[in-house]
C-alpha cells in the first residue's frame, strides 16, 4: 500500500516545516503577519472572496481565529493529521497467505 507512505512523507514534511518556522521566525509572528510579509493584498482579496462567494460566518468564525494563531501551528496540525492517517491506514491487517507450498 502506497497511501500510508504518502501520508508519512507529508507528515514528516509538515513537521519539519513547522519546526523550521518555529525556530527561524520571531515567536510572536502570526499567520496573518507572515502572509502580509509575502503579499499585503492577499488577505484583503481572500476576505472579499470569502464574503462574496462563501458563507459570511466562515471568515469570522473559522479563518480569522486561524489567522491569529502562530505561524507554525498550521503545519503542526497538518502533520498530526497526516501522521494519524498514515497510522490508521497502516494498521489494517493484510491478507495472510498460507506458508505451505503448493505443488
Amino acid at each position: 500500500m502506497i497511501l500510508p507512505r504518502v501520508f508519512s512523507v507529508l507528515a514528516a514534511a509538515s513537521l519539519v516545516a513547522a519546526f523550521a518556522l518555529a525556530t527561524l521566525l520571531p515567536p510572536p509572528i502570526t499567520l496573518a503577519q507572515s502572509i502580509a510579509l509575502v503579499d499585503a493584498r492577499l488577505l484583503y482579496d481572500a476576505h472579499e472572496i470569502v464574503v462574496a462567494y462563501g458563507a459570511g460566518w466562515l471568515w469570522g468564525h473559522v479563518l480569522m481565529p486561524l489567522l491569529l494563531r502562530p505561524v507554525w501551528l498550521l503545519p503542526i496540525c497538518l502533520g498530526l493529521v497526516f501522521a494519524g492517517g498514515a497510522l490508521t491506514l497502516n494498521s489494517r491487517k493484510g491478507v495472510t497467505r498460507s506458508r505451505r507450498r503448493r505443488s
